[in-house]
């Protein structure tokens, strides 16, 4: 039976799509992904249904379990935060499926990086400001390759959305000015988007780190950098009279 890679959205329950949220429902299997799914998606499964925390298990007991399901023509759901396809480890988990000839699919979800921008407020590509928009994350304990360290990146000077980097917040911050960062450059940090606790810390290159190693944010939480967060910019072509599209005709 088939398997479906679900994105949870963020955390907020009702940012799951329409879809994600009809597929958690009719699952006869769920294999979420711990402590970052909100717990009151797994309220929405259908009664009866298996539901295993993913934290404690290792690949090959996420592929047993989902093998199981299917030799017993279940459906089972693969409940992913955010988006499945940013730092997800899905691709080792299709692998082993399509191994076995189990179908699957991916329902894409709102990512952290997204739910971000919509808690600061703000539009990562601003006209004359940044039209690019880096995902990445610092070097830990999984490397990452040499033509994508971060102050390699920075030199771009574009907005940054540094996932899983909070804890080594003094050694992104060094990465960042090393690239070429102005030490003034605006930073916010977003700890748990769209949770209810969710919290905002907003500094610079040169102040976020003692901000955040105070506050003792150390895990859970987008890094955004660049000027994007200041309030100047140059207003879009789209919407001005005199630019004329497909749509609407100049002035």
């Amino acid at each position: 039976m088939h398997v479906s890679f679900v994105g949870a959205g963020p955390g907020d329950p009702e940012l799951i799509t329409v879809k994600g949220q009809r597929l958690l429902g009719e699952a006869d299997v769920i294999i979420y992904a711990g402590s970052l799914v909100n717990p009151a998606l797994l309220a929405l499964a259908k009664q009866g249904a298996s539901i295993y925390n993913s934290a404690s298990m290792t690949l090959d007991q996420v592929i047993d379990v989902i093998e199981e399901a299917a030799s017993h023509g279940k459906k089972t759901v693969r409940l992913h935060t955010g988006d499945p396809s940013i730092y997800g480890a899905i691709q080792e988990q299709m692998d082993a499926l399509d191994k076995k000839n189990i179908t699957y699919d991916v329902i894409p979800g709102v990512s952290s990086f997204l739910a971000t921008a919509a808690a600061l407020k703000r539009e990562y590509t601003l006209p004359d400001v940044s039209q690019t928009v880096i995902i990445t994350r610092l070097e830990g304990r999984t490397p990452v390759p040499e033509k994508e360290k971060l102050a390699l990146l920075a030199s771009h000077n574009a907005t940054m959305c540094i996932f899983l980097s909070v804890h080594m917040i003094d050694n992104v911050m060094k990465e960042l000015i090393d690239g070429g960062y102005e030490q003034d450059t605006p930073v916010a940090i977003v700890q748990k988007a769209s949770w209810p606790d969710q919290k905002i810390f907003r500094g610079t290159v040169s102040t976020i780190g003692k901000i955040i190693t105070d506050a003792k944010i150390d895990r859970t939480a987008m890094i955004v950098v660049g000027r994007c967060l200041d309030s100047q910019y140059a207003l879009s072509r789209l919407y001005a009279p005199e630019f004329g599209h497909m749509y609407r005709d100049a002035k």
